[in-house]
């Protein structure tokens, strides 16, 4: 076949799982596909273009498998991608050089496909400080084919494809039969897997091997776990802090200057109420989200958050959750709808019944603005208490998530779960670059949903809080009267903002979202909330982030308030009988109830199309519904039985 008279060429990605062959999709094709440390996290083939000149090379990133051979979807996914009819036209393999005989498999069903094939060889140096170097001139003389040395994350992402596909060759490979492959596989290791200061490489061994006794305990493992957490939230309410207060004090100023340049009426409204004051009061927690992930990235480049995962089985197990079920909770802190999908990963389908139910109980980083807002009123000015309030939410997630699969395995789906098995990481010296990378990403996605459906959403609030129109009622009247006739400027401004405030609050009571904030109020009353936060909490239902800029945009942004940063605006609301909108007792209670509510329309949509079955959706959505209602008034119940208003 001759590619150099190709226009586009096909290329694909092959290896066993967490060998770097995403971190090389993204380099050739520019993309920003999320890089993880555990097995299974790409659950479907991803594609992506990259032209060079007048070629264009379409590049598909295949699930991690172990063997092309093994009965799991991973592996039918990589068969039916290689054996359809318009297959790839040239293969990248990327082995590990920490794991090289468990690549052998894999390496080798490739090299008998015939098709043009070039191998990357990622970890390098890692493999060096276990004690083992990779010859890579013999590796590629024995293989017949050329190999690309990628010793660490930044050598993969500099890969050149035009390189890549340049150097492809077709292997002669004659080593099919079991005792062939074994042979083939021996005489490979021997040749080209050397040791190096095989003395230092033992001392770092049992180093590792100290590290993770304390790790890993049942026990301590769990405390010293949940002590980097509270550390890791204290310092993001912390260090967070100022970014905040320039965040909104950006929009303040735009506010401001927006609304000096245009008369009032309903355009002013709807961009400075709508628009802004409902994006800003999301945006604004941006730095807290990106230094959370920032914090995150480095605890799981240093190789610890591995050794959380192998404490976790033992704690997920005796509630009926397999070893593989990690990797898709862990997912669900970032979104629970890519995790639900990799649960296509997970062999037993009684197992990914119960994992797809339980994932959205794990705190997603939508839900981080709901939390900085509730245990910012909470604890204010406290960041040890907010941050130890924090882990507390994470923990009573994963509570409920690991409890409601125990009931669904008994109940719904009985069976015995699969064992895990794991590869640990090394322990090494995180990249601040690559977590400042991550930390990134992972923002410009939070942005991304802002730009779309919060801002969808805030100004479909605005125009069911500002209509219909209604008259001032005599109250306002007096006061304005009052404020008129006022001698004292001072005293006159004020009575002037009074009957502002006064017309605002009324005015968004006779709309339509007042309107349907008075319809659910009963419901959601014993969580803690008035008509007000029953409307954000109904708004959050299409993304929870929403219910912060729902709360911006039905409080609006009148001239007494306009100065104020979002978390004092809340603070200093009131309902309609003149009590605080948010006290004590109901942040408790709704903190609870966004802990643990299916607030999520996507999600559901997901767990239908995953689960198989509107039935599970449905079942989903109740169970969770149910345990927030309930717990989030237990909450609020016990608060103010404690004496805490």
């Amino acid at each position: 076949m001759d590619l150099a008279a190709q226009a586009t060429i096909r290329m694909a990605i092959v290896g066993n799982p967490n060998v770097g062959k995403t971190t090389l999709f993204n380099a050739l094709v520019r993309g920003s596909s999320r890089v993880t440390n555990h097995p299974g996290s790409t659950a479907n083939a991803v594609e992506g273009e990259c032209r060079h000149s007048t070629k264009t090379l379409r590049v598909t990133d295949l699930p991690g498998t172990y063997s092309l051979q093994l009965d799991l979807p991973e592996a039918d996914l990589c068969r039916l991608h290689l054996q359809q009819e318009e297959a790839p036209e040239v293969l990248c393999c990327v082995i590990d050089a920490m794991g090289l005989g468990r690549n052998l498999k894999l390496l080798a069903e490739v090299l008998a496909m015939r098709i043009p094939l070039v191998v990357v060889v990622t970890k390098t140096e890692e493999a060096k400080l276990r004690g083992q170097r990779i010859d890579i001139a013999a590796l590629e003389e024995y293989l017949g084919v050329p190999v690309v040395e990628a010793a660490h994350k930044s050598m993969v992402r500099k890969l050149d494809p035009v390189s890549l596909l340049e150097k492809a060759r077709v292997a002669h490979f004659n080593a099919e039969d079991p005792q062939a492959f074994r042979h083939w596989r021996t005489e490979l290791q021997a040749r080209v897997s050397l040791p190096v200061n095989p003395r230092r490489a033992k001392l770092r061994r049992q180093r590792d091997d100290r590290l993770d006794r304390v790790f890993t305990h049942p026990v301590i493992g769990v405390v010293i776990f949940s002590v980097a957490m509270s550390l890791i939230f204290g310092s993001v309410f912390w260090l967070a802090q100022t970014p905040m207060e320039w965040i909104d004090g950006f929009f303040g100023v735009v506010a401001q200057s927006l609304s000096a340049r245009m008369d009032q009426g309903p355009v002013h409204d709807l961009l400075v109420d709508g628009v802004i004051g409902g994006v800003s009061g999301t945006l604004v927690f941006l730095p807290q989200i990106l230094m959370l992930f920032f914090l995150v990235s480095l605890l799981e480049e240093t190789g610890y958050l591995a050794r959380a995962a192998f404490v976790a089985d033992r704690w997920l197990r005796p509630f009926g959750l397999p070893g593989h079920a990690f990797v898709p909770l862990l997912s669900s802190h970032a979104c629970a709808i890519p995790a639900i999908m990799s649960t296509r990963l997970i062999p037993d389908r009684r197992d990914r019944i119960a994992t797809i139910l339980v994932a959205p109980f794990l705190s997603c980083s939508a839900r981080l603005p709901v939390y900085i807002l509730l245990v910012g009123i909470l604890f204010p000015g406290d960041p040890i208490l907010a941050g130890c309030t924090f882990v507390g939410c994470y923990l009573l997630g994963a509570f409920a998530a690991v409890a409601s699969a125990g009931l669904v395995r008994v109940l719904l789906v009985p069976g015995a779960s699969m064992p895990m098995v794991m590869d640990l990481p090394p322990y090494r010296i995180p990249s601040v670059p690559e977590a400042a990378r991550i930390a990134m990403e992972r923002g410009w996605s939070f942005l991304t949903r802002a730009g779309s459906v919060i801002l969808l959403i805030c100004i479909l609030l605005w125009w069911m809080s500002s209509y219909p129109a209604t008259p001032e009622s005599s109250n306002v009247v007096a006061l304005r009267s009052a404020s008129q006739i006022q001698v004292d400027p001072a005293l006159a401004a004020e009575i002037t903002a009074q009957a502002d405030a006064l017309a605002l609050r009324e005015s968004a009571a006779a709309s339509y979202a007042g309107q349907m904030g008075k319809w659910m109020e009963p419901v959601l009353a014993p969580v803690g909330a008035d008509w007000q936060l029953s409307v954000a909490v109904m708004a959050s239902f299409a993304a929870r982030e929403v219910f912060v800029s729902s709360l911006n945009v039905l409080l609006g942004v009148s001239e007494d308030v306009e100065d104020q940063t979002t978390l004092e605006r809340v603070r200093s609301s009131t309902r309609d009988d003149g009590s605080p909108l948010l006290p004590l007792s109901s942040a408790g209670g709704l903190l609870v109830f966004y802990v643990l509510a299916m607030q999520c329309m996507p999600t559901l949509a997901v767990t239908r199309r995953e689960a198989g079955g509107i039935r599970w959706a449905l079942l989903q959505f109740g169970w969770m519904t149910l345990w927030a209602w309930v717990l989030g008034t237990l909450t609020r119940s016990m608060l103010l039985w404690f004496g805490v208003a």
